[in-house]
């Protein structure tokens, strides 16, 4: 079997220095071998790479049944809630994209507009199921002052359909009617309020969703929009991304679209439910399965190519990623096991050069990274964290040579010159344990270092040269969890709202890294540079 040599162990003995805790499980162990190309990097993504969305569904909101949004709007979230406040500062900052279905129905309060400001309705027999809603200026500004509190990078969604006629085979015709949208961007430059890019619509390419626009129309409407950021922000700076289409990937119309866009478009944004409806009841298999997982990189592939071979100047982003529609799924999508699926994505993502990625959502649904009503963080969150602090902007090139159950990704580190490894085992019995090779031709060696006083964090104090780990894995070993272990110890905010440290643990740099079941791990090794991130 080659590196692949497989013992049963019928007594392993797991001794992690866990805070003094010794896990003894059976399991059976597999050897393999992480490689990693570090001569030049195959992607990068953006400083702020990670991203959540902020939605405007009203409580009212339900799918198959459980209604999971509660007060998790635009227009109704509690600003003042002291664990949202501190779970968005420690991303410093976190990109948050304002968008969704409903998006394409907001007008703006601004001081020229006539019509009342009105909350959303639902209503069945209408488009989206809802009336038209409003967000009033008096909303904005405390939005604007939450986001300038905790540091956030605003992305801001604008209604799309204004002015469209929507005709019986669906389709959204006419020039989009930007006076309102204007009038809003203009009260935020006259107001000295910061928004980093505006999107120009929700679900609205290709086949849509609810209706659809020709990528013709919104080329030219992309245009448009790209002139009323010039004209506006023409005396301040920087000046804004401009972002589009915001929906569904099609090959044809993301062509045309990019084409005609010209240098008018920063970002091309596309959205991914690739796990299917949050009804569905094989979602878990889905996660766990690697040939299941692979196939969203032809759409990451396709999009690069697609970019490569246009004239725009745009980059790829995924503007909105929930995985499971229709809000996800209770006990799944806010569990531990959809941070397999999620941090498989942020890999694959990086790998095709996507700059951003939005999760849908930062809380709402039950994708949220955060408790809807209570606003603790659920363990997706605590994956995007480690995720910022330890894998910076370069993605290497990396397979793994053993089982099939291991997803590999390695980053340039963020905080060192060194590399950043991410492993995960959809495997719930097999132990892996692997070493990683460098470049496909040597392996990694470590030489000792004299002890001084003003050693680097990663040499013991015997000269010893060490790595970071950061071990992830569900309380009591259920899938299902909203508890994530980090080495070992529950991740909970404590009772002044502060988010738990994340702290790793030193293991000597020549050991192999050791992967249990159903786990995560993220090593970050000082010690190795590659040319990539030197």
């Amino acid at each position: 079997m080659g590196c692949r040599q497989i013992s049963v162990i019928v007594l392993l003995l797991w001794v992690l220095g866990f805070s003094d805790k010794t896990v003894v499980r059976s399991a059976v162990e597999e050897k393999g071998t992480v490689f990693v190309y570090g001569r030049e990097a195959v992607g990068t993504v953006d400083e702020d790479f990670i991203c959540a969305t902020l939605d405007w569904w009203p409580p009212q909101k339900c799918d198959y049944g459980t209604c999971a949004w509660d007060h998790a709007s635009i227009l109704n979230l509690d600003l003042n809630n002291t664990i949202f406040q501190n779970a968005i500062r420690e991303f410093a900052p976190l990109k948050i994209r304002i968008g969704g279905t409903l998006q394409d129905l907001v007008i703006y309060e601004t001081p020229d507009q006539k019509q009342p400001c009105l909350p959303f309705t639902q209503n069945t027999s209408l488009l989206f199921g809802y009336t038209q809603g409003c967000l009033s200026m008096h909303r904005w500004n405390q939005l604007n002052d939450f986001f300038r509190k905790t540091g956030a990078k605003v992305i801001f969604g604008l209604n799309a359909l204004s002015g469209r006629n929507i005709q019986p085979n669906g389709e959204a015709v006419g020039a989009w009617d930007y006076t309102n949208a204007e009038s809003f961007i203009r009260y935020i430059v006259q107001n000295n309020h910061t928004v980093d890019g505006w999107e120009l619509g929700n679900e609205l390419c290709g086949s849509g969703v609810g209706t659809r626009v020709a990528a013709s129309q919104y080329a030219t409407d992309t245009i448009a929009l790209r002139n009323i950021v010039n004209r506006v922000y023409k005396d301040v700076s920087p000046m804004p991304l401009v972002i589009g289409p915001g929906g569904f990937f099609d090959a044809a119309w993301f062509t045309e679209y990019l084409n005609k866009t010209e240098n008018s478009l920063n970002a091309t944004t596309r959205h991914i439910y690739d796990l299917g409806p949050g009804v569905d009841q094989h979602l878990i298999e889905k996660i766990l399965n690697p040939s299941y997982l692979d196939q969203e990189a032809i759409t990451f592939r396709s999009l690069k190519n697609i970019i490569n071979n246009s004239s725009t100047k745009a980059v790829a982003w995924v503007g909105e990623a929930g995985g499971a529609y229709n809000s996800g799924r209770n006990l799944v999508s806010n569990s531990f096991v959809y941070s397999f699926w999620y941090l498989d994505q942020l890999g694959m993502a990086s790998v095709y050069d996507t700059k951003t990625y939005c999760r849908q959502s930062l809380i709402g649904g039950n994708y949220g990274l955060l408790n809807t009503t209570n606003f603790t963080p659920n363990p997706d969150y605590y994956s995007a964290l480690i995720w910022r602090r330890v894998m910076g902007r370069k993605a290497l090139f990396t397979s793994f040579s053993g089982t099939k159950k291991i997803r590999s990704y390695t980053h340039c580190a963020r905080q060192s010159k060194g590399i950043t490894v991410l492993l995960m085992n959809l495997d719930n019995t097999t132990t892996v344990v692997a070493k990683v090779e460098l470049n496909n031709t040597f392996s990694l060696r470590h030489r000792k270092i004299v002890a001084t006083s003003q050693l680097p964090l990663w040499v013991s104090s015997n000269g010893e040269i060490q790595r970071e780990e950061y071990h992830l894995r569900a309380k009591d070993g259920d899938l299902h969890s909203q508890t994530m272990l980090l080495n070992g110890e529950a991740l909970q905010v404590n009772s002044a709202g502060d988010i738990p440290p994340l702290e790793p643990i030193h293991v000597n740099s020549a050991e192999p890294i050791t992967v249990a079941p159903y786990s995560i791990v993220f090593v970050h090794m000082p010690s190795v540079v590659v040319p990539a991130c030197a």
